[in-house]
């Protein structure tokens, strides 16, 4: 695909699969490798269009699963999905370590993409294919649009091999009230934010190496706190005191622009490697300083130059003279 810049890029497509009915609850898109918060974004998604009224009516599948069935990945075992999991009262199931087995369902979808999907769609090149990359023509929306066209439209309208009924059938006929949470808002602050504990000082909320402010805190200084920030946006947190929300609070250096987590994360590692390359380089100047001034110890005699030896003539003599 091709980013808004007109730089050729690969993405990655996260999709999350009913176990009965095999049909496709949700996706994720994006251009960041498997990560916790990638992860939670398409679990989102897959929530989101299922619960909340859908702008597509023929995709139903909905509700909070009782059990997730993850692998070992990083971005499934973090503590940020856990967290999440145990909010949403979710149990996880995770697959044994070296045994795909466990994981066949879900493959067999990201197959059926592979055969099925891409093929068809512009600027596909198969693996072994020269210049895959240049070879890119349509960007994420597009993307996005035409996988999710497939997934409403063929996959979960299409029979299924193993259970002979499509997917989205066979999820209609259970006839079932699926769990959702109280209200999108509520969603978003589980699915999206990460939680940490703090405690409010005089002059705010501290919290990676930034300061947030509010009103509010001033009556609440001294008190340990909860706070849920979203790593795509340090600009704000959410404080929540003994389970109840209290403001947001606001960073003044960050109010007027989106910076992310791991790019200040990123900021901060680089200064970090500056200063260090910097001590050192003076660190060595020192030394050199140090040693050429440094008077000689007590009882050592000092050095002496050699006494010079006499010059000899430079006219050659016989030695007969």
């Amino acid at each position: 695909m091709i980013t808004p810049s007109g730089q050729p890029a690969r993405p990655w497509l996260t999709i999350i699969e009913d176990d009965h009915s095999r049909a496709v609850a949700g996706y994720g898109l994006n251009l960041g490798g498997p990560s916790a918060l990638n992860t939670a974004l398409a679990f989102r998604q897959a929530i989101w269009q299922a619960i909340w009224r859908k702008e597509h009516p023929d995709w139903h599948v909905s509700g909070i699963p009782g059990a997730f069935h993850v692998d070992h990945g990083s971005d499934f075992t973090s503590r940020h999905l856990e967290q999440v999991m145990a909010d949403l009262r979710i149990r996880a199931f995770f697959s044994l370590p070296g045994k795909p087995r466990g994981r066949g369902k879900v493959e067999r979808i990201f197959g059926t993409f592979n055969q099925m999907c891409l093929p068809h769609l512009p600027g596909y090149a198969p693996r072994g294919t020269r210049d895959r990359a240049g070879q890119a023509r349509l960007s994420l929306a597009e993307l996005d649009q035409a996988i999710g066209v497939f997934i409403r439209q063929v996959y979960n309208a299409t029979p299924h091999g193993e259970t002979g009924v499509p997917p989205q059938q066979r999820w209609e006929a259970g006839a079932f009230i699926p769990r959702i949470p109280g209200s999108l808002e509520q969603l978003d602050l589980l699915l999206l934010t990460v939680a940490r504990t703090r405690t409010i000082h005089p002059d705010g909320i501290h919290f990676q190496s930034l300061r947030y402010l509010d009103p509010v805190l001033a009556a609440y200084v001294g008190e340990s706190v909860i706070i849920r920030y979203d790593p795509r946006d340090m600009a704000e947190i959410r404080i929540f005191h003994q389970d109840r929300f209290l403001c947001r609070a606001i960073c003044p250096d960050l109010a007027d622009r989106t910076v992310s987590l791991k790019e200040i994360t990123a900021a901060r590692n680089a200064r970090r490697r500056d200063l260090r390359a910097r001590l050192g380089e003076r660190a060595s100047v020192v030394d050199r300083l140090i040693e050429v001034h440094r008077p000689a110890p007590p009882g050592v005699p000092a050095l002496q130059e050699p006494p010079a030896q006499p010059e000899r003539p430079r006219l050659k003599r016989y030695r007969e003279e």
